[in-house]
Order: structure tokens, then sequence, then C-alpha cells
């Protein structure tokens, strides 16, 4: 039988009469809501993050390809529409690559191993942009006319479609539709069925060009909201005065997006010709994705601040209770017993207290996300955050690495007070009342 297992469960039933039993209480309330709120900080950045990546890459795309002469200048330069170049990266599979080993995906020394992607390329789309400034009843706005072509993914945009519908691109003809943003009809007072007149310059020359509404969209990124609009390709084409096979560039969609930094590179120099450029989305809009990097360092401070709040408080209970129970630590010193085997009855003992806390810190955190996946209830400013409301992703595999990583810290770090049994004289605390 193992002594010090069944003494816990004794002192666990005999502690429910006790007066500790409040310091018991608040421990087992510390561990639950520390982790209530490991679970909801977590699951809350984990989908904040991926909210808004998501966004992103729906207008954007992963990986651009472009002419190498856009990164030195803001002309837009075109480059030929070569099908060929479209099918080959298109079929881009599951590829092999050399990176560092990992362990727990965290970079340990300097070997190399080949690792294979998750996925590859899901699709490809070409797209074309030229700016211009909306002139509607003595109002002006910045605009930069997005082409876009039948090729288009309009399952990532079709989500935040508010109103209207999406483009059609007829081959007879080709129409003056255009789709604005939520942000830039409310600017200008117009919705959809009306028109508007977008001036350009082309030879150091105004040209003017009606354009109607014939959707509305809102991805809650503002800066990007307030200034693209999506038209016809061929309309773009026609303002820069370009052919029908010329292009801007393309858009890269991939499968995983664990898989963005070595398809970019295998794209770059596998697939492209000298005189073409890829690159992430992430490296061509960084502020907004080295915003997002911060939020791990806010995780990981909450993450401790809450592990180092339950150790406290069971380091605080755990001393109570040795205190409490000194007469019975030394009727069982004078038995024989040893000093590990009664620190193992209050480690145990701490470990049920951990646990009781765990249970509950899932219960409440868990029905908290689930609460929010369902109703909504919290709220956020989507000019401030890029989102309305606050978005959950529920990882188990974390919340399963959450739990046993407190659970082992905490009573890992409960060792130490237990040393206090050590110093117990058996004579002493017999006849301590």
């Amino acid at each position: 039988m193992n002594f010090p297992y069944f003494m816990a469960r004794h002192v666990a039933v005999a502690g429910k009469k006790s007066f500790s039993r409040l310091i018991i209480r608040i421990a087992i309330v510390a561990v639950a809501l520390s982790m209530t709120v490991m679970i909801v900080s977590t699951s809350l950045i984990r989908g904040f993050k991926t909210e808004i990546s998501e966004k992103i890459f729906a207008f954007w795309g992963h990986i651009h390809i472009t002419d190498t002469n856009i990164t030195r200048s803001f002309e837009s330069v075109p480059i030929e529409e070569g099908a060929e170049l479209v099918e080959k990266i298109s079929g881009i599979e599951s590829i092999e690559y050399y990176e560092r080993k990992r362990i727990l995906g965290i970079p340990i020394g300097e070997e190399m191993v080949s690792v294979r992607t998750k996925g590859g390329v899901r699709h490809v789309q070409a797209f074309a942009e030229v700016g211009g400034i909306i002139n509607h009843k003595d109002e002006f706005e910045a605009i930069v006319l997005k082409g876009v072509s039948t090729d288009f993914d309009w399952e990532n945009m079709r989500d935040y479609m508010v109103e209207g519908d999406i483009l059609t691109f007829p081959a007879d003809e080709i129409l003056e539709n255009i789709i604005i943003s939520q942000s830039t009809s409310k600017r200008l007072g117009l919705g959809v069925g009306e028109k508007f007149i977008i001036s350009f310059v082309r030879n150091k020359k105004q040209v003017r060009k009606r354009f109607q509404i014939c959707g509305i969209y809102n991805t809650g990124l503002e800066e990007f909201d307030k200034i693209y609009a999506l038209t016809d390709l061929r309309k773009v084409q026609e303002l820069l005065g370009w052919e029908d096979h010329e292009v801007g560039g393309f858009e890269v969609f991939i499968d995983h997006i664990d898989d963005l930094g070595p398809l970019n590179e295998y794209i770059y120099i596998e697939e492209l010709p000298k005189n073409l450029f890829s690159q992430t989305i992430k490296d061509k809009i960084p502020s907004i994705f080295e915003w997002l990097g911060l939020q791990d360092i806010n995780e990981v401070v909450i993450l401790l601040l809450m592990i180092i709040v339950s150790v406290i408080n069971m380091i605080t209970a755990l001393m109570i209770l040795i205190l409490e129970r000194t007469n019975m630590i030394g009727i069982l010193k004078a038995m024989g017993s040893s000093n590990w085997d009664i620190r193992k009855i209050f480690l145990y003992y701490a470990g049920y207290i951990v646990v009781m806390g765990l249970f509950w810190g899932n219960l409440m955190g868990l029905g908290i996300c689930l609460a929010q996946q369902q109703f909504e209830f919290i709220t956020l400013s989507e000019a401030d955050y890029y989102l309305s409301t606050a978005p959950i992703e529920i990882n188990l595999w974390t919340i399963l690495f959450l739990n046993l990583g407190t659970l082992f810290l905490t009573v890992l770090v409960l060792v130490i007070p237990t040393y206090l049994i050590t110093r117990v004289s058996p004579v002493e605390a017999i006849r301590f009342k």
C-alpha cells in the first residue's frame, strides 16, 4: 500500500472539518482563476492573430509576384501574363527543404534536417493596380483600383461582402462596375447602384472615368479599406495603356501558413525568371504582423503572472497545512516514518488541491470561450482592433499543455516549503497543541 497517498487522503477528508478549509478553498479558487485567465487569454490571442491574418491573406494572398523594378518605384510595372508560369506555380505541392533541428518548435543547435512542407500552392490569380482621385459632390478621396479577373478567388472575399454582389466579367464588354469599402461608402454617401467619377493621370493628362458601385465590402482593416476598391482587370489595363496580356503581378495562395517562408523561397529560386521577384505579404506590410507578434509577449507575461499567483497561493496554503498538522508529523516521525515519506503526504495533498483548481479553471475557462463563440458578448472597437468582437480559437493541445505545465511547476515548487517538515522535532511536535 502507498502509505503517503493513504495518509494524504485521510488528511484531505479530515481537513474538510478543520479551520484550514477556508485557506484550502481560497487556494483552489486561486488556481481555478489562474487557469481560467490562461485559457481565455491564450484562446483570445490565438483567435485574434488568426482572424486578422486571414483578413489580410483573403484580400492580398500569401505571396506576391511582381517585376523586380517595382521594388524601386511606386509606379506599376507590367509583366507578361504567362500561362505556363501560372501553371507551374499552381502545380507546386509539398516540397522538401532544410532547417535547423527543432524540439517543440524551438530551433536547437546548428544541425540542419530535411523537412517537408504541410502543403503546396492552392491558387494563383493575376492583378494590377492604378491610383486615382474620387470626385463626388465636391468631395475628393484618394483611391487605388485593384483590377481582378475571372481567376479571382471570390470565396475568400464573400465573408467580407456586406452589400451588393461580386464583379462579373462578360467576354464581350468591359463593365464599369466597382466594389468599394464600407468606410469609403459612408464618407462619400454612396450606395450600391450609384455612380461616381474617378480621375486618373495618363501621359501627363487627366482622364476621368465613371464607375457604378455593384458591391460594398468591409474587412475592418481601416487603413486598407479606405484606399482600395476592386474592379475589372481589363479596365485597369486600359487606364494604364497596357496590352491584354500584361498584368501588374500575381497573388499566390498556399495551403498552410506555416509553409510561407519555404514556399516563397522555392518559388523565387526555382520557378521565377530573373526579371520577377516574389515577396511574402508579411514582408510587404510588416507593421501589422509585427504588431501581432507583440501579442506573443503579452501572452507569455500573462501566463507567467498567473502561474506565479497560483504558486504563491499554494505555498501559503501548504505552509498552513504543515503548521496545522505539526502534531501528526511528530507522531509519524516517532513511529519511524522518514522525512521524505511525510513530505510526500503533503505533496499528494497539494496535488489534489491543484487538480481540483485545474478542474474548475478548465470548466470556467472553456465555458467563457464557448459562450463568447456562441453569443459574442465581448465587443471591440473595429477601428482600433480590426475586429468588432473578441475572437476565440480553442486549441485543446495548448490547454492540455497549460494544465500539465501548471501542475508540474506548482508541485515542483511546493517541494521547497515541505522542507519545514525536516525541522520538526518529534518530541516537541507531540507536545504541540
